[in-house]
């Protein structure tokens, strides 16, 4: 063999052994819209990967252990009822039976995360009945995330006893939480919201918020300044009860990047493969600040597994 071909040999035999080997997930996921921003680009970063991602989401705009559970007791009472099934036409138990789900998901209402005392009942009720009708699954437990620094949750905090006064004490408090469930499950956390914190608080990457924006005068399309921000953030939008287009500010769920982060963290987890180098960036979203994201995510992860 003729040196330029045995070289050639070599580096596919050297690219080959650091590969890793293709896999088939199947992932249920019992959550709501925060679920499904973590889980938004994780088929995208399994593709790139070489990987293969069967996912089932069971999405409930801003639902609770609670309203998963009511909606299943409410199946097993009556198959007819309507209030017991998804969009899907299925109910929770059909739905674990539907497959064999290799993982199944399970998270707090991101306004309940800090408070433990909303966990229980029903976090124990879902993962007794997931063991019932998908006992081949993984329950993993996803930790969700704080809301951006500016949210008026904290710009304009509530009295009320236990509320989260600011970000820090929000992720304080949430990461007790889930850490405190997870724990009682023996079950393995998804760490987006260790995510979160990470990147909020980079002394370079941290979204800082603009002080020099005024709301109450700011006229169409003007915005202020929201670089680095992992959160929807302020923007010009018409009101969901109709109406013209107003400026709102959603400080809690994730855009382009929040979701980008998230779904790294997923996918190091799920595929015990590190998102750090993954050739999938989304449109639009810088290469040096994916990279940042990929490697926070990385550390979220491998600071779980010590």
């Amino acid at each position: 063999m003729k040196a330029p071909a045995l070289l050639f040999a070599l580096l596919l035999i050297c690219a080959s052994s650091f590969a890793g080997e293709a896999k088939t997930v199947k992932l249920l996921t019992i959550g709501n819209s925060f679920s499904a921003n973590a889980t938004h680009y994780l088929g995208d970063l399994a593709k790139a990967g070489g990987h293969k991602l069967v996912h089932q989401p069971l999405v409930i705009g801003g639902a609770s252990f609670q309203v998963h559970a009511e909606k299943a007791q409410k199946h097993e009472a009556d198959a007819k009822d309507k209030a017991g099934l998804y969009t899907s036409g299925r109910g929770l138990k059909e739905s674990l039976e539907l497959d064999r789900w290799d993982y199944v998901t399970i998270q707090q209402a991101s306004i309940k995360s800090h408070d433990f005392a909303t966990y229980q009942p029903h976090a124990g009720w879902l993962r007794d009945y997931v063991a019932k009708h998908a006992p081949q699954a993984t329950l993993l437990v996803h930790e969700t995330w704080e809301y951006r620094k500016d949210d008026p949750r904290f710009t304009k905090p509530s009295t009320a006893a236990g509320e989260p006064k600011t970000q820090e004490e929000m992720y304080n408090g949430l990461r007790a939480a889930y850490d405190k469930i997870a724990a009682e499950f023996h079950a393995r956390i998804i760490p987006t919201g260790d995510a979160f914190h990470l990147a909020d608080t980079d002394k370079t990457w941290a979204y800082q918020a603009d002080t020099s924006f005024d709301p109450k005068a700011a006229k169409q399309p003007a915005l202020p300044d929201q670089t680095h921000s992992l959160h929807v953030g302020w923007r010009w939008a018409k009101p969901k009860n109709g109406g013209p287009v107003a400026l709102g500010m959603d400080g809690h769920h994730a855009n382009m990047a929040g979701e980008y982060l998230g779904a790294c963290v997923w996918y190091e987890v799920l595929f015990g493969e590190s998102a750090v180098g993954s050739s999938f960036i989304p449109k639009g979203l810088d290469a040096s600040y994916a990279r940042f994201l990929q490697e926070t995510a990385h550390r979220a992860v491998a600071a779980r597994v010590k």
